[in-house]
């Protein structure tokens, strides 16, 4: 690798942490990947549930042509809507070696035109709302479209498996393997539920009950 590479993780108010953190801790494995958490402003932003803060380093603007952007969920309705973010996103996957999502960052893509016509991803109850941004809602853990640049994961821990996948991209298999070891992703839940087809309606209530408009 011949230079650092600049990786853009955006953070935005009530974004979901696991989506930008899981994609970080891989990502920040490999010595030439320079990461920037980028926002509409710096300083502290919190998560979806107000209990964790991450810190802006630099605006959308100090960061206009990063090589790879690695964009979260959470709540994102604002930015679909918001033009400062859709314009940088616009800009920024004009020269951008890929352009990924993790969850509903997905709709933020959308938005801004990226996945018109593509297959894509997001989180599982946001299907319906990737679909009115113009993708065709695919059930993968990561669907990529690697010629035209971009990378869509379904929700939050699918965003490890992305950045992995991102970092072969990048890096090659041996460094994403270093990186998988490094963090010791060996996954081994002891339940079988991780997506919606596993669930029983019992499972399904109680999901209603703990869940709240953060996607």
């Amino acid at each position: 690798m011949t230079r650092r590479l600049r990786i853009a993780i955006p953070l935005f108010p009530r974004f979901t942490a696991l989506d930008a953190v899981g994609p970080y801790e891989v990502l920040a494995q490999i010595p030439a990947f320079d990461i920037t958490f980028v926002g509409h402003a710096r300083g502290e932003v919190r998560t979806d549930n107000g209990m964790l803060g991450l810190v802006v380093d630099g605006r959308f603007e100090d960061l206009p042509n990063p090589d790879v952007i690695v964009f979260p969920g959470g709540d994102t309705r604002p930015l679909q809507s918001d033009a400062r973010v859709l314009d940088w996103v616009r800009g920024a996957h004009a020269s951008s070696t890929y352009t990924t999502s993790v969850c509903t960052g997905s709709l933020v893509l959308g938005a801004a035109g990226l996945l018109d016509g593509l297959t894509a991803t997001t989180h599982w109850a946001r299907y319906a709302d990737l679909a009115a941004c113009g993708a065709t809602p695919a059930p993968e853990r990561v669907v990529e479209h690697l010629d035209r640049r971009i990378i869509t994961a379904a929700g939050v821990s699918a965003g490890i498996d992305m950045a992995l996948r991102l970092t072969e991209l990048l890096a090659g298999q041996t460094a994403a393997q270093a990186a998988q070891l490094l963090i010791e992703y060996d996954p081994q839940p002891p339940f079988d539920c991780g997506a919606r087809p596993k669930a029983t309606d019992e499972v399904m209530d109680r999901v209603r009950e703990y869940d709240t408009p953060r996607r």
